[in-house]
């Protein structure tokens, strides 16, 4: 079923395990789901390999939540990379986007972010707040901060090699559950050699199964059903309209007077949602707010 998927989609994650080395992993490749997210931006090549590599990792670890809600990641700093922000939802439906100085060019992370710091927000529609954790960045590639997230986070060490490109996106990860050394003292050491081993383009081309026997040969290995990932940015009328209602009458028709026309602008989805004068009128001549809508 799982190969079945990998031929039917170019977008999904697929769980693996190293069964005698209690060594878990997973891989993620988005095509068609990546390139839908970056369409009509015109990103740099450094933006687009860093909102890349930010949204494999944040599919990947997404792809762990075990009840309905969102996950988002915003990396921001003060730095000519201003922010890469990425929602993942349990079901794997995904959005980003990047914010940067416009001469912006190819340097270390760090250096591009300056003092910045990695927000991870769970919204469960259960919980009555948001879980948010700050993050300090510690390490020069998208790879290296989430490794150390991971492994502070976790107690678990953990492995990420990543490879993007306009065309696609792609991961390998890597974490070593509690009792592998009892398993292999050695098994995490020598898994996390061979895997580093791995070329981009074996990471953007291979399918898992050919990839990890190429990487594991020795290994026995289990490899989970592939799941689909889908870039998921619908259009919500009603939230724009209940954000205008809620901002009042006297000063919508103020940025109408100004403007000619009111427009919110929706960054993350790349959208602008316009109101002409009389789509103004319409709107609060006896219309009530719609309910609050998930962001």
């Amino acid at each position: 079923m799982a190969n079945d998927l990998n031929q039917a989609s170019d977008s999904f994650v697929q769980r693996f395990l190293l069964e005698d080395l209690d060594i878990r992993g997973a891989m993620v490749r988005l095509g068609s789901s990546w390139q839908a997210m970056q369409a009509d931006r015109a990103y740099p090549a450094i933006v687009t390999r860093l909102l890349g590599e930010m949204t494999a990792t944040a599919t990947l670890i997404g792809s762990n939540l075990k009840q309905p809600g969102r996950l988002s990641f915003q990396l921001s700093g003060h730095g000519r990379l201003k922010a890469l922000i990425l929602d993942c939802t349990q079901d794997l439906k995904i959005r980003g986007m990047a914010r940067f100085d416009p001469d912006i060019t190819d340097a270390p992370l760090q250096e591009l972010v300056g003092d910045g710091r990695l927000l991870l927000t769970l919204d469960n529609p259960q919980a009555h707040l948001p879980y948010q954790s700050f993050v300090p960045l510690e390490g020069d590639s998208i790879a290296e901060v989430f490794e150390h997230y991971l492994a502070q986070s976790e107690q678990l060490p953990a492995r990420l090699f990543l490879a993007a490109n306009g065309e696609a996106v792609a991961g390998l990860f890597l974490q070593k559950l509690p009792s592998a050394d009892t398993r292999d003292p050695d098994g995490w050491t020598r898994i996390a050699h061979l895997a580093s081993t791995v070329k981009p383009d074996e990471l953007l081309t291979l399918d898992p199964e050919t990839l990890l026997a190429r990487l594991f040969a020795e290994e026995d290995k289990r490899l989970y059903e592939a799941r689909e990932v889908t870039y998921h940015c619908p259009e919500d009328w009603d939230k724009v309209r209940g954000m205008l209602l809620q901002l009042g009458r006297s000063e919508v028709e103020a940025i109408l007077s100004e403007h000619g026309e009111v427009v919110i602008r929706d960054d993350i989805c790349n959208r602008d949602y316009r109101f002409s004068a009389a789509n103004i009128a319409e709107l609060f001549n006896g219309a009530t707010p719609p309910p609050p809508t998930l962001h």
